[in-house]
């Protein structure tokens, strides 16, 4: 069934949907009514002269030049080819779908002022498969995500580049292979296509959908290693949790718990110490804090994908336009900037668990690098290597890229939030996170392997998964294999939806 846009009630969730899965996209009736509307309302305007940013004026530190009759339709498509500006590599499929799939539901309020031949020309890109070549890197993330947007824009003069089934075409062969009409850009259609911070806020949006599986698959490694290292669960009571008050915490709590019911260490037949090592005590206030940060920046995340971030804004029922900043990242790049440092800090603690398996003087009667032949073999000693190599990369890319402000556009945009750097480190720190933590969910199957009593039903299923993918570790062998393995593995969440089949859902 196709995905409704219509302004409001766009999720996460949903913009995944199109992105990742291809779902097909429409646009309600009254969001065309609304687009129309207030087209026309520009159309009449432009008849009058009113002077009105970006469409019969320059743009930046030429918003002063005013344009005549004869410059305002050549000016879109020259605009476009000027802010189609980026370098280097492309960015993932995933990402342009997300961020053309944004900007249709801004389009859909109808404050937007361009024909609706364009947003309808995305919603067909979107539903036939035609995905424009846009260069990852060159968006400052203020006056929008100008240098990708301006590419994909490209597609409506029927020029640029684009993916269709699986092969690189210019742009107007991919179009017409697909079936689909060039619409041409008319006064307002250039800018209406690229003025807002559509890349960066799909970007965040898929990066907090896979940062909430994530953290749920680090609870199901703390677990497993909760009980590898015979843990005191006292401090997973639910009433500690209640009693301080955070949501996170509480949630966190709550699924470990699960993870581990029915084992012996929940059920008091494991001898435990009076209290642990922070590392593991303190896991649902570490993770819960994750969690707690998570919800806030989803609810900025979708504030921005259900409002109008545009430049000028047009009211139709006022006959008005008015010219401001709706396309400034900072509401999302800067809670964005908390994520990746909330997935560094998940990370280290993870880390920290991971060395306790290690580490002979804190296991709790564990072999020295969960092996049987130390000395001759050195077991998972190595891995804590790769794991720190990768942590200290994540605190790198942690700093926060929107205090980076560099002014552009002879000062007059003096001020950018730097959203598409916080986007693209976000995903870096991620894909660290998967390495991270896919070795202690090894470390801690490994040593699940050396104990002799029963496990709860969440983490028995997590080293079950794991086995299928990585031996026991009896003599020692190259880790490459293994570690790449295991960071696919917590990509593919393979492991939570196995679990969640067991124990219920970890939310």
């Amino acid at each position: 069934m196709a995905i409704t846009l219509d302004g409001s009630g766009f999720t996460i969730e949903k913009l995944v949907r199109i992105a990742r899965h291809h779902e097909k996209v429409e646009l309600s009736p009254a969001a065309l009514e609304r687009i129309k509307a207030c087209r026309a309302m520009l159309e009449k305007k432009i008849t009058a002269h009113e002077i009105m940013y970006g469409v019969n004026t320059g743009i930046g530190e030429f918003s002063e030049v005013v344009l005549d009759d004869s410059q305002i339709k050549d000016f879109q498509k020259y605009l476009v080819y000027n802010h189609a500006a980026g370098i280097g590599d492309p960015a993932p499929e995933e990402y342009v779908r997300g961020a053309m799939a944004s900007r249709i539901n801004v389009h859909a309020h109808g404050n937007s002022g361009n024909r609706p031949e364009i947003t309808l020309t995305l919603i067909e890109m979107l539903n036939r498969g035609v995905t424009p070549f846009v260069c990852q890197k060159g968006s400052v993330g203020a006056c929008g995500d100008l240098a990708p947007m301006s590419q994909i824009a490209l597609l409506m003069m029927g020029e640029g580049k684009a993916w269709y089934k699986g092969e690189l075409l210019d742009g107007k062969e991919a179009l017409d292979r697909a079936g689909i009409p060039v619409p041409g850009l008319h006064a307002r259609d250039g800018l209406a296509t690229i003025n807002g911070s559509n890349v960066l806020t799909a970007m965040s949006a898929i990066m907090l959908y896979d940062t909430n599986r994530w953290l749920k698959q680090a609870e199901i490694g703390a677990a497993m290693s909760l009980e590898a290292l015979k843990a005191n669960m006292r401090p997973y009571n639910h009433l500690l949790h209640e009693v301080r008050g955070f949501k996170g915490a509480q949630r966190s709590a709550a699924a470990i718990r699960k993870l581990v019911a029915g084992g012996d260490l929940a059920e008091g037949r494991v001898k435990c110490k009076v209290q642990d090592a922070y590392s593991m005590r303190s896991t649902p206030q570490v993770i819960g804090a994750a969690h707690d940060a998570l919800v806030f920046a989803r609810s900025q995340v979708e504030i921005e994908l259900n409002g109008v971030g545009d430049n000028p804004i047009f009211f139709p029922d006022r006959n008005l336009q008015l010219s401001g900043a709706n396309f400034q990242g900072t509401p999302v790049a800067l809670p964005m900037d908390m994520i990746g440092a909330a997935v560094t800090m998940v990370s280290v603690m993870s880390e920290r668990r991971m060395n306790r398996l290690n580490n002979p003087a804190l296991s709790v009667g564990l072999p020295a690098f969960l092996t049987r032949g130390a000395g001759m073999f050195s077991g998972l000693m190595l891995s804590q290597y790769t794991a720190d190599m990768q942590i200290v990369e994540q605190r790198i890319l942690s700093a926060p890229a929107s205090i980076q402000s560099i002014p552009a556009a002879a000062d007059q945009e003096d001020f950018v939030s730097m959203g598409m750097n916080t986007a693209i480190k976000n995903f870096q720190i991620l894909g660290n996170a998967y390495g991270v933590l896919g070795i202690e969910l090894m470390a801690a199957a490994q040593a699940m392997d050396f104990r002799d009593y029963g496990f709860g039903a969440g983490t028995a299923k997590a080293r079950e998964v794991i086995r299928r993918h990585v031996d026991f570790l009896d003599i020692d062998r190259p880790l490459y294999p293994d570690h790449t393995k295991m960071q696919e593995l917590v990509r593919s969440c393979e492991i939570l939806d196995e679990v969640e089949k067991v124990v219920g859902s970890l939310e």
